[in-house]
Order: C-alpha cells, then structure tokens, then sequence
C-alpha cells in the first residue's frame, strides 16, 4: 500500500506541476503585455485616460488594464479599463501588497508566493476583489521609468477549464471511480491547515482566498483528529506518514505524502483497510481452495503414492485449520522443494501475513485505548477545573478539579445550567462567548467567577470552541486556574511599592510648595507696607496657589488607595503631570527634566494612576542614578499604527550587565534603602496593560528604559488573543 500511495502521489504532484506550468506560462504573457502597454503608455499616470487604457486592453488581447500609484503608505489604483477597479486600496492585500512595495522599492519581489521575472511579480489565480464571482490572474510590472505600476490581467477560465478536464480535480475523480479501495485523495496546505478559515471581504461578500485554503484540491469527508499532527509531521520531516484509524464506522489507512516546492503541500491518501482485508480474505479462501483441491489430488494420488506423501498433506490440512481457528504463528517445516514443499511454503507466507495483520489491529486498538485512558487520567487529576457547556448553557462534562474550584459535584451540574457569572460581569462574559462562537479561542484571560456559595472567585480562563464533524460549533471548552492568592499578593506588593515611592517624594514635594509659598508671602508683606497691590501681583498669587494645588493634588492621588478604573487618557497629560510633580527634585539634584512629546498621539485605555506610580518609579531611579547631574530625556511616539512608545535616557552611572539580567526579580537592589519591589511592580502593572517593559544599559553610558502601550483599539481587540 505504500508504494501504492507513492505512485498516486507521483500521478497527482505530475499534474499540479503541469498546472502551474500552464499558469506561468499565462503569467508570462501578461508581462510582455505589460511591456507593450508601456511603450504606449505615457510615463505620467496624470497623462493616461481610462478610455486608452479600454483600448490599448483590446488591442493587446486582454481583459484589462489598470495603473496602481503609491500614495503615502498605500498603492492605490487611479487608472483603469475596469471601472470597478479604480481608487481600490490594496493595504490590506498581505503578502500582495508587500510584493507592490518591493516592486517599487527595487524591483526584485522576495514574498514565496508567486511568479518572479525581472521587474515583474504575477500572483496566483485568486477571486477578484472588484467582483469576486471571477477569477482573475494578475501581472504586475514596474521598472522605474513611469510614476506607475502597470497591471494587466485575464480572466482564469483556461487554467479552470484545465483543472476541471485534464488537472488535479479531474485526476482525483479517475483514480476514485477506478479503484474502490480509494476513498479520497485530498491536497492539504500544512501552513493554513488546522487553523480558523482566513475569510476576506471583496466587494461587501465573504471569501476564502484560493491561496490561504486549508484544502487545495478533493474531497475531505474522513476527517481525524490526528490529521493536522501529522500533516505537519509529513511537511517538517519531508518524510510520508501513514496511520490507520477508524472514520464513520469504517477502518482506514491514510498515507500523507509531502511535496516539496515553492508552495509544498501534502497529498492525503485514503484506502478503504476493510475492503482490503476483504481482498486478503479472498486470497486466503483461494489459497485453502488449492490447498483442498491439492488434498483432493492426493488423496486420489494416495492409492499410488508411499505414506511419505500422506503424511506430509495431513501437516498442511493441519496447518490450515490451526490457521482457520486463529493459530498464526505455526509454521510448516519445509524439507523438499517439490509440489508439497511449494505448497507449504505458501501455507506459511498466508500465516506471515495473516500475524503480520492481526498485530497491526492488535497494536492499533491498544494504542487507542492507551490514549483514551491516559487523557481520561489527564483531565480527572490535573489541578484546573476543566468544564464543557453546550450552546444553550447546559453543563455537559466536569472534571474533578471543578468539584473542588466552585463547589458542585458531577452529577449535581451536568445536563443542568449553573450560574457561574459573578453579578456585574455579564456583559464581559457575552463578549467572551460571542468571540468563541466567532472561532476564536481566549487564552489565559483572567476575570472573576461564583462558586456555589456565591464567593467571588478570581481565575485565568482558557476557552476555545469544540466542533463536530461538519466543522460546526456545538460547545464551549473552558479550563479554569484559581489565582485570587496570587491576586492579593500582586495588590499588597503594589500598595507597598506606592508607599514607598510616595515617602520618597515628600521631600521633593515640600520643597516644591515651599517656593510658590515663598512668592505669596513676599507679595503680602509688600501689600501689609505699601497697601493694596495691582491685579498683576494678585494674578502671579492666584497662579502660585493653583500650583501648590496642583501638586498637592498629584501627591494625594500618588498616596491614597484607588480602585481599579480603566478609562481613555491622553499620555502626553500623564507625562507632563509627572514632570511637574518631579521637577523640583530634578533641579535639587542638579538634573534637567527634557520632555520630547510627538505631536499627535492616540488616546490608551488605561488606569492612569498605576501609570503614574510606573513613571515616577522609573523617573526617581534616574534622578538617583545621576549624582553628579545632568539631563534626563523623556520620549513619547508612535511606534506603530497599534502603539506607543514611552523612552526614559538618563546620563547615570548605568546598569552591569550581570545586573541587567536579574532586574524585576523580587528584592534584588543595588541601592541601600531600596527593596527591588518597585521594578517588579511596574513591570505587571505595565503587563496588565498588555504592553511591555525593557531597559537597555551600559556601565558608565547611562540608562535607556523603554515602555510600549497599545493604542486603545488594539486592547479592545487584544481579548481575542487572550
């Protein structure tokens, strides 16, 4: 069966080979047509008409033309044969937009998929996103003598009309109609199978790119389990894979065989093991038939023969039946090379055979119910509480450790509908499920639960969607990792390291009240002298109190405990507030405060007063790094269109190296009255924001500390990844 399998895999890699012989080839005469449209063109797209465009489409045998130009960081198409082409964006084409960039950049496309000629890119048939009932194939060419890139394409009938008569679909069909045994050959992209469907939305229809499928090509009805493992397996290791399995009632072996290439793939071969069985059955019956009709033979041969012969016919007749009752491993001592030992020996190839494939079956049901017993051990005594709920809310299975977590037994929930959702938080449970129904599963998100006696407890979830053969959605999975210790520790570290930090800055505060303190008593005493001042002098008193206020107000919110309150903020606000607050301490240090904000940036969800408490940390710690002096810069930028970038670079002393890697651990300092709480602290706070924290230091050259923050789109949407 494996070489079998080797030759329809031959058979099938042959065709897609012609296949994308013939797509190149076409691939090839959209660029000589994309080389005579620019010698007809004008250089300038602001001088090409779409009516030339229509004609020179005519003249040159194809469909149409279009003429994409880069505009900021977007190509866009401006000129067109097909109107429904133009002003259509292709930012969010993926690998084919990269491939436009290159092609403008250097001319030289790099992305895997694709055709590649100088100056020159055609990407696989695909849906057309103007008109996504058609399928197109592009031809993309630029070569920096026009301000544009000329794009002519055709439609992809003769490569359909190819795979529907002579290409891989059609192979594919022959072969399943002319051998029973064959129960599917299907195409399998090891890249896109296995994961959720990429759907595109091309002129307001959803579409699954041809591209990005998980099937390329046949039919897949006898799915497994285990297909995607070894898939991967077949593509990674550029070996053939084959298992057998039991599909809809029927025994089968599935031989996966990986094709390498630009694009690999890997071809799934399914035969039907009971109708081959059956095969071998017959050919048993066959042999037992000879081997009678030969008993048959010789017992009329008997009246002539010596009991030698005799003797040796009774030792087949009795190694037939010992395999007739199951007896496999018996075999026939072989003594002559004559019609009987021809005969025995046949006799004991059957048996070979017979135990070969008895130990394959043996095996394969041991091997499954090892597993069915080793995950059944796995759920019921893994410390998270592991629940599957239908759709309409009943509780289908429990394992142990949800006994333990919430309170309820097995036999109390399942089939039955539990109130698990702490009161308040409703709204975040819809979310969460109507993003599993949507096929995306959460990770590691933490939220708060009831138990049975109505505590609030606080988890780590992870929940994904469990399917049915169809690919339907029919339940929910989730596990669940009580961490309300581990909660409250977090909290008590927090509120300690704030402490700290706020006994830090009482002296600084003071001395930063003391000053506008100062310039009111100088105004009043001049007043008390020489009587009533003019508005000018009460304006700069108003402006002094309004600072001591200020900061007065800063330093309480620092001090105070504060409930956890996410809300829209502006970080340029955060940091200009923080500056002010440290700017005192900064000058009595003899450092100067540099502040470089871009000038727009995009609000952040956020809890400003945690933030906070993470600058003041990270600023104190480079005020205290610099004894001597010195400037400290504070960056903010966008980083990217998803996030911000908070940079702190002082002139310090700088950071060992040895040192840099134990930086976060709980207790490890360098200065004498320090804790080395306050970098641990920071460094959740800023992972509860879903953002990230590094620090860059030499000894001697000073500290960089760099904090990147999602934009708030990107939080709202980051749930979907857990």
């Amino acid at each position: 069966m494996t070489e079998i399998a080797k030759t329809i895999g031959d058979h099938v890699e042959l065709t897609q080979q012609m296949k994308q012989m013939l797509e190149d080839s076409l691939g090839e005469k959209l660029r000589a047509a994309a080389l005579a449209a620019k010698l007809k063109l004008n250089p300038d797209i602001d001088q090409v008409t779409n009516e030339q465009l229509a004609a020179l489409s005519r003249e040159l045998d194809i469909d149409h033309i279009t003429l994409w130009k880069r505009i900021g960081n977007d190509i866009v198409a401006l000129k067109s044969s097909n109107a429904k082409e133009i002003n259509m964006s292709s930012k969010t084409w993926d690998y084919w937009y990269t491939a436009f960039n290159q092609l403008f950049d250097s001319g030289a496309v790099t992305v895997p998929q694709g055709q590649k000629l100088p100056h020159y890119w055609s990407g696989p048939i695909n849906y057309a996103s103007s008109d996504p009932s058609v399928i197109n194939k592009w031809g993309y060419y630029y070569d920096g003598t026009t301000n544009y890139l000329i794009n002519p394409y055709v439609n992809a009938k003769s490569l359909l009309q190819f795979e529907s008569g002579s290409g891989t679909e059609a192979l594919v069909q022959r072969m399943l109609a002319d051998n029973k045994n064959l129960l599917e050959i299907t195409g399998f992209d090891p890249q896109f199978f296995g994961k959720a469907p990429i759907i595109k939305i091309k002129n307001g229809i959803p579409v699954n790119n041809l591209d990005v499928r998980a099937v390329i090509f046949g039919p897949y009805s006898y799915q497994d389990d285990s297909d995607d493992a070894q898939i991967q397996q077949a593509a990674n290791t550029g070996r053939m894979i084959t298992e057998t399995a039991t599909i809809k009632n029927t025994t089968v072996m599935k031989s996966f065989i990986p094709i390498q290439g630009a694009q690999p793939y890997v071809i799934g071969i399914t035969f039907d093991h009971t109708s081959i069985q059956s095969t071998l059955n017959r050919q048993l019956l066959k042999h037992i038939g000879i081997s009678l009709g030969l008993l048959l033979v010789t017992m009329v041969a008997s009246y002539f023969i010596a009991g030698f012969m005799l003797r040796s016919l009774h030792l087949v007749m009795d190694q037939v039946n010992a395999l007739a009752q199951g007896h496999f491993r018996t075999r026939l001592s072989i003594r002559t090379k004559d019609e009987l030992g021809l005969l025995a020996a046949q006799v004991n190839a059957m048996a070979d055979n017979l135990d070969a494939y008895w130990m394959q079956l043996h095996n394969a049901a041991e091997e499954l119910q090892h597993t069915q017993q080793y995950l059944e051990s796995f759920i019921n005594h893994t410390s998270d509480a592991i629940h599957v709920v239908l759709l309409n809310g009943e509780m289908m299975r429990t394992n142990n450790a949800f006994e333990a977590m919430y309170g309820w037994n097995k036999e109390e929930v399942e089939g039955k509908r539990l109130e698990l959702i702490f009161p308040g938080h409703e709204q975040e449970f819809e979310h969460i499920r109507s993003t599993i129904l949507q096929g995306y599963p959460i990770a590691d998100y933490e939220t708060v639960r009831m138990t049975r006696d109505g505590r609030s407890l606080d988890i780590s979830m992870t929940s994904s969607p469990i399917r049915d053969s169809q690919g339907e959605i029919i339940a929910i999975a989730s596990i669940s990792r009580n961490i309300t210790v581990r909660k409250k520790t977090e909290e008590v570290l927090r509120k300690s390291e704030k402490l700290s930090v706020v006994g830090q800055l009482a002296a600084g505060v003071a001395h930063e009240i003391r000053n506008p303190l100062t310039t009111i008593k100088g105004f009043l005493q001049l007043q008390k002298s020489k009587g009533p001042l003019s508005s000018m002098y009460l304006d700069v008193m108003l402006s002094e109190l309004d600072r001591i206020n200020f900061i007065v107000s800063e330093f309480l919110v620092l001090a105070k405990p504060q409930a956890s309150c996410y809300e829209l903020v502006d970080l340029q606000t955060i940091l200009r507030d923080i500056v002010l607050l440290l700017d005192s301490q900064a000058h009595m240090n003899n450092v100067e405060l540099q502040l470089d904000l871009a000038t727009e940036c995009s609000p952040i969800h956020c809890e400003p007063n945690q933030l906070k408490q993470v600058f003041v940390n990270v600023l104190k710690n480079g005020l205290e790094a610099m004894p001597d002096g010195g400037s400290l810069r504070i960056q903010l930028e966008h980083t990217s269109q998803d996030g911000l970038t908070v940079r702190f670079i002082d002139q310090g002393c700088g950071i060992a190296e040895k040192d840099l890697v134990r930086l976060g651990e709980p207790f490890f300092t360098n200065k004498e009255s320090g804790n080395g709480l306050g970098l641990m602290v920071s460094q959740k706070i800023i992972a509860n924001h879903k953002g990230t924290l590094n620090i860059q230091s030499k000894l001697g050259q000073g500290t960089c500390v760099e904090i990147w923050l999602p934009v708030a789109a990107v939080q709202e949407a980051s749930v979907h990844k857990g």
